[in-house]
């Protein structure tokens, strides 16, 4: 396992992954679980490494398995700290396939997080501002803030479908 960050504020992080026998599904390709695994690791260590504090995930949303992985192909995630609140953090998560053979590269998979910064005490602590230095860190900036509205439109609606029945899935 390789993880490489970015930036002066260290808004991304590159990790790279051989899928291997044991991540496999029963029709041979790697399982989704097990790619869900590694994409809420680079999540939590973008969002770790952004805020330099511990950080659990809140929310995972937009998962996008557009094309399954392969066992023996590596799998290179590529991590963005989108979007920063108070203690909360969107991170993007991208995953890249590689046959190692032919060297042909596919977009497998793209996700959204949302991580938040927690302090000694269990409780959410503020985090820095996020830095927005190019057109494209504004307008990824801005995707997530409608993500966001997004999310929260979304729970409103669940929550009020379910009512306060405790046996609703």
């Amino acid at each position: 396992m390789r993880l490489e960050t970015n930036s002066k504020q260290e808004k991304t992080l590159t990790m790279t992954v051989l899928m291997t026998p044991d991540m496999a599904n029963f029709s041979g390709k790697v399982h989704g679980g097990s790619l869900l695994k590694l994409l809420d690791q680079v999540a939590y260590a973008c969002a770790a490494k952004y805020c330099k504090n511990y950080v659990v995930t809140a929310a995972l949303d937009q998962v996008f398995f557009k094309q399954h992985v392969n066992v023996g192909e590596l799998v290179t995630f590529y991590a963005r700290v989108n979007y920063v609140g108070r203690s909360s953090m969107e991170v993007g998560v991208k995953a890249v396939a590689e046959h190692l053979c032919t060297y042909e590269k596919r977009h497998t998979t793209s996700c959204y997080f949302t991580m938040v910064a927690i302090g000694e005490d269990g409780k959410p602590i503020q985090v820095p501002p996020l830095q927005l230095e190019t057109e494209d860190e504004h307008n990824w900036f801005k995707a997530a803030e409608i993500r966001k509205a997004l999310r929260k439109e979304s729970l409103a609606k669940s929550q009020a479908l379910q009512g306060n029945d405790e046996d609703n899935f």
